[in-house]
């Protein structure tokens, strides 16, 4: 994934948090794990939920001369992994996609062209993917501070692993070797996202166990000077690391960084299918 939105620096501790200024009508979050999944009805189930919030927000904006009662809007989480899948943003070159339909088919890879910002980008096992469905109304209406907030959610996770991961100038997603003048600037976390009226769609996408290779067929995200890597490579042979574990892992920062709780229960919507 890659977004669109330009980069700014990283935020104090202090301003990472959600504004409490602003009022908020609900701040738990329904987590689904959904795991290995196909890219195409995932999406169509981001949209789907995204469409059902918008209807409240449309809702409780009638409402607001109709004295009708205030409904809240939900917020949701979709954690999973794609087979091997190429995403294609509104901004991206397809150029940029180094594989034509037989390489393809022969890679066992689909290709989308979807409605985020930003260049190309690889999904497969392997890769913790993750589908925020927000309404920034209950937390921050801020697309700059949601984007800082997905990176430092990722950044305290890889922390955890001993990796000191961080943020490029000008580059949105998380990198290791990070800092200014540092040899092999690397990429571990792409971001991607779309807000309508303040619900977002798309995410985030970690690299744990991926097979690499799989971004030598594309530039990832239009940049053409940087490697890409993954938890499991920079921990070394013999590093014990799967998705399910750093998902665990990340859930909590995120969560807090959001000052959210996991929802108890959850609505009925139906799930993707492999």
């Amino acid at each position: 994934m890659a977004s669109s939105v330009e980069q700014v620096p990283a935020p104090p501790h202090d301003a990472l948090g959600p504004d409490d200024a602003q009022p908020t009508t609900n701040r738990t979050v329904e987590v689904r794990r959904l795991g290995l999944v196909d890219y195409v009805p995932t999406w169509e189930l981001q949209e789907a939920l995204m469409a059902g919030t918008l209807a409240i927000k449309t809702q409780n904006r009638e409402a607001e001369t109709t004295g009708a009662p205030h409904q809240a809007t939900p917020n949701y989480l979709l954690l999973c992994e794609h087979p091997h899948t190429y995403t294609l943003g509104k901004s991206g070159k397809p150029e940029h996609l180094l594989l034509d339909d037989d390489a393809l088919m022969a890679h066992q890879a689909s290709f989308h062209r979807i409605n985020r910002g930003g260049d190309i980008t690889y999904h497969g096992p392997g890769q913790l993917v993750g589908y925020p469905i927000l309404d920034l109304d209950n937390f921050r209406t801020d697309i700059h501070w949601y984007l800082r907030m997905l990176e430092e959610a990722v950044i305290r996770t890889l922390a955890e692993y001993g990796l000191n991961a961080g943020r490029i100038a000008g580059l949105t997603g998380v990198w290791l070797d990070w800092e200014e003048g540092a040899p092999n600037p690397r990429k571990i976390c792409a971001l991607g996202v779309k807000c309508s009226r303040w619900v977002t769609l798309h995410g985030f996408a970690l690299n744990v166990t991926p097979d690499l290779s799989y971004f030598g067929h594309i530039v990832p995200c239009g940049i053409t000077d940087k490697a890409v890597t993954s938890l499991a490579r920079e921990l070394g042979p013999g590093a014990a690391v799967s998705v399910p574990e750093v998902q665990e892992r990340l859930l909590p920062h995120l969560l807090a960084l959001l000052g959210a709780t996991e929802a108890a229960t959850f609505s009925q919507f139906a799930l993707p299918t492999t």
